[in-house]
């Protein structure tokens, strides 16, 4: 069976670095809590990317549960074959070469982020 390489990108999403009082509210103004920096730790943002399994524990826990069925099924080499033609979530399907799939979290907010799922078959 093939071994493949996956990754995760944040493709949609809303964060900001928090410096102190006022707090924004988050469901308001669209911003993602997990996504959140301050002094310490620097905002996540659209681009930044997650290697699996390595960055699981960077990730928000509602996000990596929604991600989980699909990292299942892609690692063991399946393919989902809904592509959304045509729209900003259209995916690439290569078996032996580099499968996408995108998963939005359950936030039923504004503040929900969409996660791009990239497989990359390995050379065996």
């Amino acid at each position: 069976m093939p071994e493949y390489e996956i990754e995760f990108e944040i493709v949609e999403g809303k964060g900001t670095t928090i410096t102190g009082p006022p707090y924004p509210d988050l469901a308001k103004e669209g911003l993602c809590a997990w996504m959140l920096g301050d002094d310490e730790d620097p905002m996540k943002k659209v681009g930044d990317t997650f290697r699996h399994p390595d960055d699981l524990g960077k990730m928000c826990p509602w996000l990596v549960d929604s991600l989980t069925g699909f990292v299942r099924a892609l690692e063991n080499g399946a393919t989902l074959g809904w592509r959304y033609k045509g729209t900003p979530y259209e995916k690439e399907i290569d078996p032996d070469g580099v499968t996408t799939e995108f998963v939005r979290c359950p936030d039923p907010t504004a503040s929900g982020i969409v996660i791009k799922i990239t497989r990359t078959a390995l050379p065996e």
